[in-house]
């Protein structure tokens, strides 16, 4: 076992490895890789690691809410983790969506920021003014969370940030040209997998609207040392919820008059061996 080992016996950077070579090789995981992260400074600190050895640079993030029930515990009402440049699809037409068999698979209607301009990286606190001046767009979008441990949300936060938040990738649909002169809650989505409703809402639905989670994500990323940049895409939280979805079935997220965005979910296939070597 690499790294050090905490008085828990948790070990972050033996957790990442196993989290890395698992999502590489799309290859399930039956548990969490050795003993659970104490508290959620400790699961960034496995995302950290893994960042480092995933062959991949980072395109940008994705905020996730951590459940109600679940807050106290964290100690934060949002999560964040990276979105890798490989993971990041146009969607035009069908977008095939891999998940891991055996592991966490599901789709999220999201709203995306495009950043325009690079945040200082000293600045730690943010108002949702500041965060929307470094807007360049805001696009429709799909977050795809998958995980290599099915278990993973019901672990809780610590667990989720750990292995990259539960991300596996990112849909971006078009730009909402008029978003800036739109409240929140008229800006609409609805999710559906085979064909059937399984939740309906809009913006207004991630507390305090998607500019609230990027001013915590500009706030949280500051902190680690790794402030966003120009051109990254921020995914602002699952705006209808988290929908669970089987390999093979078919999901649809409707924005209204701003477009929908298709997917398919499809059998992971391991990473080409320069992308297993890079990360050994």
């Amino acid at each position: 076992m690499s790294g050090p080992v905490l008085e828990t016996g948790f070990a972050p950077q033996a957790a990442a490895e196993a989290f890395v070579r698992a999502r590489i090789e799309a290859r399930a995981l039956g548990g969490f890789p050795g003993a659970l992260p104490p508290d959620l400074a400790s699961g960034y600190l496995c995302q950290d690691a893994a960042i480092a050895l995933w062959p991949d640079e980072i395109a940008g993030w994705k905020v996730g809410r951590a459940p109600p029930e679940r807050q106290a515990e964290a100690g934060v009402e949002r999560m964040a983790g990276p979105i890798f440049r490989r993971a990041v699809q146009q969607a035009a037409g069908t977008v095939d969506c891999p998940f891991i068999p055996g592991g966490f698979a599901a789709v999220e209607a999201e709203f995306v920021f495009r950043l325009g301009a690079d945040a200082p990286a000293n600045k730690l606190s943010w108002t949702t003014d500041e965060a929307a001046a470094l807007v360049e767009a805001m696009h429709i979008g799909m977050e795809t969370a998958g995980s290599p441990l099915a278990s993973i949300n019901a672990l809780g936060p610590r667990v989720i940030v750990s292995d990259f938040g539960n991300n596996a990738g990112l849909a971006l649909g078009p730009a909402i040209p008029d978003w800036r002169e739109r409240a929140p809650g008229e800006l609409p989505c609805e999710t559906f997998i085979e064909g059937r409703s399984v939740g309906r809402a809009t913006a207004a639905a991630i507390p305090g609207g998607p500019l609230a989670s990027l001013a915590f994500l500009l706030e949280h990323c500051a902190r680690r040392g790794r402030p966003l940049r120009a051109g990254h895409l921020v995914s602002t939280g699952a705006a209808t919820g988290v929908h669970e979805i089987e390999i093979g079935q078919s999901a649809r997220i409707a924005f209204g008059r701003y477009g929908e965005i298709l997917c398919r979910a499809v059998t992971a296939e391991p990473a080409p061996v320069d992308r297993l070597q890079a990360a050994r």
